[in-house]
């Protein structure tokens, strides 16, 4: 008796109870993919909308050439804003940087420097501009993100300075503009030169060893640094690849218009850091990648060109991007916290 009471109390406590798995959520198999190519969809829609609205205007081949030769440049712009962000660093100098550009590369050329020895000049002032951003960042500490904002307010009054704020509209070299104007099957070269360097990023960013140490810096900079990646090197490189992309940018610019305006690089701030947030929700959710900020420029692009082609006032332009920021970068956030859960 006391044996089978013994064996009762037993097969009746908890322990001897058995256990159900917690049932995992039902995902659809179609879920990820809606969600990493959600920006192809959004903008064929736009595409779709504007079509419908002003189908004459809007569903034409110089609609097309126009946003691609308009954009080139802003997304230059966005894919230099890439390795900093990838690294875990900020870089707000960029716009200003490509201001100085633009009226350096032109003022070079007034005072008879030969046009080639002009754009490689403005290139090394970009790099020295970055490895400065890359001392104070790197090397003295500073928060990335008011040692760029500093230095873009330092770029905006060196800006002024250059031939005393005044634009420049003679003295260009027409063999410089052909670097921009020229066109390929119809195409403006500067739509190439883009394509290429975001080739070239995208290569370094997927398939090279620096580009995976670059992704873990950012990510997680001590893990990284414990587990022998040297850090602040990848950091200091991304700041000088940053701002020599932006010199390109101002460089083009130039090129393109056949003049140059003190304040023709800070408004391309704004657009380029909604091109890449947004960037980070496509295609590699939760971190910034070179086909999404693509695909998150040139759909703005087109929603913006939409607009205007409606006959939208011209502040639209600038509220558009304001909200595809914000919006960016709430996705981007959203996006990075469910990847790591």
């Amino acid at each position: 008796m006391p044996a089978q009471s013994e064996q009762l109390i037993i097969e009746n406590t908890p322990e001897a109870a058995p256990t159900v798995a917690p049932r995992e959520p039902v995902k659809h198999p179609g879920a990820g993919w809606l969600t990493k190519y959600s920006g192809l969809a959004l903008w064929a829609g736009i595409i779709l909308l504007f079509g419908v609205l002003q189908p004459d205007t809007f569903l034409t081949m110089d609609t097309v050439r126009s946003i691609l030769s308009d954009q080139a440049i802003t997304a230059t712009m966005a894919l230099a804003l890439l390795l900093p962000l990838a690294a875990g660093v900020y870089d707000l100098s960029v716009a200003a940087m490509m201001g100085v550009s633009i009226m350096l590369v032109a003022y070079f050329q007034v005072e008879g420097v030969p046009w080639g020895l002009a754009v490689l000049l403005v290139l090394v002032i970009g790099a020295c501009v970055g490895l400065i951003n890359a001392a104070v960042v790197v090397w003295l500490g500073v928060d990335s993100f008011i040692a760029t904002l500093g230095a873009s307010s330092i770029l905006l009054a060196m800006i002024q300075w250059v031939n005393g704020g005044q634009q420049i509209t003679t003295g260009i070299s027409t063999t410089f503009t052909d670097f921009a104007t020229t066109q390929v099957f119809t195409i403006a070269l500067p739509v190439f030169y883009m394509l290429f360097l975001a080739g070239v990023l995208w290569y370094v960013t997927e398939y090279r060893q620096i580009g995976r140490y670059m992704f873990a810096t950012g990510s997680n900079p001590d893990a990284a640094r414990l587990a022998g990646v040297r850090t602040a090197k990848l950091q200091a490189i991304a700041l000088v690849v940053s701002a020599v992309i932006a010199s390109f940018a101002g460089i083009l610019f130039t090129a393109k218009i056949g003049s140059a305006s003190p304040d023709s690089g800070p408004p391309y701030l704004l657009p380029a850091f909604a091109g890449v947030f947004l960037g980070a929700t496509q295609i590699k959710q939760g971190r910034v990648n070179v086909p999404g900020t693509l695909i998150a420029v040139f759909l703005l692009a087109t929603g913006v060109k939409g607009l205007q082609l409606s006959g939208a006032a011209n502040w639209v332009d600038d509220a558009f991007n304001g909200v595809a920021l914000i919006l960016a970068v709430a996705l981007a956030v959203r996006s990075s916290r469910k990847r790591r859960s």
